[in-house]
């Protein structure tokens, strides 16, 4: 399946009413755990959970009936134990958490794969520059697509150099307006007719880059510029989950 519609499929609605009455909202994803059968994650930003106080959040799944219509079935998610200890695993020094999930049956084919985060070799190999065109997906202040809950697309420009080796250049930046919700949402790269390097052939280059984290301000001056942390990093989340799951990475 294009990228565009696997992570359209993948990608759902996190919100958390805390007790002042105000409503948190994140942007989660569902990846396969690396060499995992069936074992799933939901991946987001770290203050994304952070912020969510109760025990329980809600994620905004949806199902297409028999007929071919869809529909929003928002249900419960425990992400802290029962004196609040988060669930989900972060990582180390990153804004990046990833938390086991057991999803309804027909969301299970929807997840993206371990292989789809993209590292240092691959955004090396497709020569990924300023200018290059991304997208990426979420929820801008709760808001939905429609009322079945899929997420908004946004597009723009990379807007910073370089961008490896990660390890040096933890984020990136993209030139695109990010709005409360957005966070955790996937970044990527979803282009049909991108030559490799050293390669004499188009091929296509379809990839999560990163995940959005947040958005540029200064002085109480949002600049319309996107933090984008790179897929690498989720990837380290992602092994460290398997690891503390007892799963077989590979």
């Amino acid at each position: 399946m294009d990228l565009n519609m696997a992570l359209m499929r993948a990608t759902f609605k996190l919100d958390q009413r805390q007790n002042d009455g105000a409503t948190t909202v994140g942007t989660g994803w569902l990846v396969r755990l690396p060499g995992a059968d069936g074992h799933l994650a939901l991946v987001t930003a770290s203050h994304v959970l952070d912020r969510m106080k109760q025990e329980q959040a809600s994620i905004h799944w949806r199902r297409m009936d028999a007929d071919g219509r869809w529909h929003r079935e928002p249900a419960p998610i425990r992400i802290r134990d029962g004196v609040g200890t988060p669930l989900w695993h972060r990582h180390v020094d990153r804004d990046i958490a990833a938390i086991a999930i057991d999803p309804p049956a027909h969301t299970h084919d929807w997840a993206i794969g371990f292989d789809q985060l993209a590292d240092d070799e691959a955004l090396k190999s497709y020569d990924v520059q300023p200018g290059d065109e991304m997208l990426a997906l979420g929820y801008p202040r709760g808001l939905s697509a429609n009322e079945i809950g899929f997420p908004i697309l946004r597009a723009g420009r990379v807007a910073s150099y370089p961008l490896w080796p990660s390890a040096d250049f933890p984020t990136f930046l993209m030139d695109f307006a990010v709005f409360a919700g957005n966070s955790g949402g996937p970044v990527y790269m979803s282009d049909r007719a991108r030559k490799r390097v050293g390669a004499r052939d188009f091929h296509e280059a379809q990839f999560v880059a990163g995940l959005l984290a947040q958005q540029v301000v200064l002085t109480d001056e949002r600049l319309e510029i996107g933090i984008v942390l790179h897929a690498a990093f989720i990837r380290q989340c992602l092994l460290g989950l398997a690891a503390k799951l007892g799963v077989q990475s590979v």
